[in-house]
């Protein structure tokens, strides 16, 4: 099966895939992106939302959010830890 041409991959023109192989990297790669940046939304927007209202009861979640988004290799597992700790000083303001 050969695919010429170019396609959209992460925004930028780049060249089809002609193996087989890359052809399902390249499915599995989009997948992966947009399950990536679902988990990172996710976390970004109860930081922020936290971050406005200052609430003991959603810290548990948010610090899930965050492990979560560590775990999967999205946040650098110190930016995680250094994002636990701002929001946690933050609380006790």
């Amino acid at each position: 099966m050969i695919i010429l041409g170019t396609g959209l991959f992460y925004g930028k023109m780049t060249p089809m895939p002609i193996i087989k192989s890359a052809i399902k990297k390249l499915r599995a790669d989009k997948r992966r992106q947009e399950i990536n940046k679902s988990i990172k939304s996710k976390a970004v927007n109860l930081i922020s939302l936290f971050r406005r209202e200052k609430k003991s009861e959603g810290l548990a979640g948010v610090f899930s959010a965050i492990d979560r988004a560590a775990k999967n290799r999205i946040f650098h597992p110190k930016k995680a830890d250094r994002l636990k700790s701002r929001l946690a000083k933050l609380l006790k303001k």
